[in-house]
């Protein structure tokens, strides 16, 4: 995902849902350009903030915010590119949110995001035993927590695959002004990498 933004060193890019700025941080190592982080989670943006606080070099090209994708506290056209992680499954109107990352980026910039997606073919019933069996077996060898979210996890993919199938999302992307949209599987099927360019 992250090269797919293809930013330059002068570019001000948006990450939405930074959670633990793992995204952030690779931004900034990759194009040397200046990112703003927002999270919803002010545990998670604390997590951030700690793991800045390692890397001066970094922190200083990283601000971080707390907020929501759905309503963001920037103008219009305001960053030049945007990466998200995770995000539209947890959100009511994917639509609308889709038209707001839009909102904030340049014409000509790039929107990139990062999420799982259902494997095709021979990998969908072993994906499906992984995410039923497997990774609460594995959550629970951690705490109850990872446990649940382990439970979680599966079908909360398949429910937003039923409702958004992937033909879907992609035009929703372009509903929301975001040309040139392309889309890679990743790890079996299990991840997608989609990006495509505001006003193309």
């Amino acid at each position: 995902m992250v090269a797919a933004v293809e930013a330059g060193s002068e570019d001000r890019v948006l990450d939405v849902a930074t959670g633990t700025g793992l995204v952030a941080r690779d931004l900034v190592r990759r194009y040397g350009c200046r990112v703003v982080g927002i999270d919803q989670s002010a545990p998670m943006l604390a997590g951030a903030r700690a793991k800045l606080a390692a890397d001066p070099r970094l922190a200083e090209r990283i601000e971080l915010v707390e907020g929501e994708a759905e309503s963001l506290p920037f103008g219009d056209a305001e960053f030049d590119q945007l990466t998200f992680t995770y995000l539209l499954r947890y959100v009511d109107d994917p639509a609308a949110t889709l038209r707001e990352l839009a909102r904030v980026v340049k014409p000509g910039g790039r929107v990139a995001c990062l999420e799982f997606c259902l494997p095709r073919g021979p990998w969908f019933w072993p994906w499906r035993l992984y995410t039923r069996v497997g990774l609460p077996a594995l959550g629970r060898l951690s705490s109850r927590q990872w446990c649940e979210a382990g439970r979680f996890l599966g079908p909360s993919i398949e429910g937003f695959y039923g409702r958004y199938p992937l033909e879907r999302q992609l035009q929703l992307w372009g509903e929301a002004g975001i040309g040139s949209v392309t889309s890679r599987r990743m790890s079996l099927g299990g991840g997608i990498v989609i990006w495509g360019t505001v006003g193309a």
